[in-house]
């Protein structure tokens, strides 16, 4: 009997998603605006300097709106953010959209270099892995993931820099003006979501050659390669595909480090500068579109795996 896709119905199902969004971004900006208000410095103190007076400081303060109570002002800002305004930035008085737009293509881009990297060497390893199991190479392979997860990627990336750029000449340490500039942030980035993919794609490769479909696929007399790659990764690779999207939202928002390691001007380094400046708007803004962005990336991964997964389209579909 045949079965025919219903587009309504995934549509239904991606707006109730969308919807569960507005909660979780409200408890996200909650909690940022929670702790930008409670850390002991004072913005006027920091924007000023130490020379202004404590008249300059109070009337600062009051033009920006922190003697009014915290609901209230945090009021404000989701009403002003629904309607796509997330103020100005108390630091140079821009708008807090626009600083975020000029720098969030330079974050994406390391981000997507970073995640395109691990994907390439991590689940071909997976699968190696998996095939030859128990082999030199499956020992190696594990306790090269195992290493890489346990050490900091800002110590790779300083390690990277003193061989790459200090000793060898090779690649540039800082900036990030060309393509160039993008390799070694990118890589050391990618390291610790490659051991990821890599112990994820053995798991997955392991379970799926171990079902009887494969074995079905072997007693008709298909050759090994068949088996594996048109068989057993189709299989193993959707729970591979939701790990890689949550790495890859994690990569949006996990750039911090690597940034001021690397010295990239990217939406990292605004927010360590607005942690520095205590400037809740910017700070809370960046949040603010850094976690839709994680979440509508898990979204997008939710309804590929949708259309990959037979058994979560049959939700959606009607005979």
């Amino acid at each position: 009997m045949l079965v025919h896709y219903t587009g309504q119905e995934m549509r239904k199902y991606v707006l109730q998603r969308i919807l569960i969004l507005i909660p979780m971004l409200l408890i996200v900006t909650f909690i940022v605006f929670g702790i930008m208000d409670l850390t002991p410095s004072d913005p006027a103190s920091l924007i000023l300097g130490s020379k202004a007076t404590e008249v300059q400081k109070q009337e600062l303060n009051e033009k920006l709106g922190l003697n009014k109570p915290f609901l209230q002002r945090y009021g404000e800002f989701v009403w002003n953010a629904a309607h796509g305004d997330l103020g100005d930035s108390w630091r140079n008085n821009r708008p807090v959209f626009d600083e975020i737009t000029s720098k969030l293509p330079v974050s994406i881009t390391l981000a997507v270099a970073a995640i395109a990297i691990a994907m390439l060497i991590g689940i071909p390893l997976g699968v190696l892995s998996a095939v030859k199991q128990y082999s030199i190479l499956d020992m190696i392979g594990t306790a090269t993931s195992m290493l890489m997860s346990s050490i900091p990627s800002f110590w790779f990336g300083m390690i990277a820099i003193l061989l790459f750029s200090l000793k060898l000449k090779i690649l540039p340490s800082n900036g990030n003006d060309t393509w160039r500039h993008y390799i070694l942030p990118s890589v050391t980035l990618a390291l610790s979501v490659i051991a990821s993919l890599l112990r994820m794609t053995r798991t997955t490769m392991l379970e799926a050659l171990r079902q009887d479909y494969i074995r079905t696929a072997r007693a008709k007399g298909q050759t090994e390669k068949v088996v594996i790659f048109k068989h057993a990764l189709k299989n193993a690779l959707l729970p591979v595909i939701t790990s890689a999207g949550m790495e890859f939202g994690g990569l949006l928002g996990g750039v911090v480090t690597i940034e001021t390691v690397f010295s990239i001007n990217g939406v990292g380094s605004l927010v360590l500068t607005g942690i520095r400046m205590k400037d809740a708007p910017l700070v809370t803004g960046s949040a603010l579109v850094l976690a839709a962005l994680y979440m509508l990336v898990m979204l997008f991964v939710d309804i590929l795996y949708a259309y990959i997964d037979p058994r979560i389209r049959a939700r959606y579909t009607k005979r």
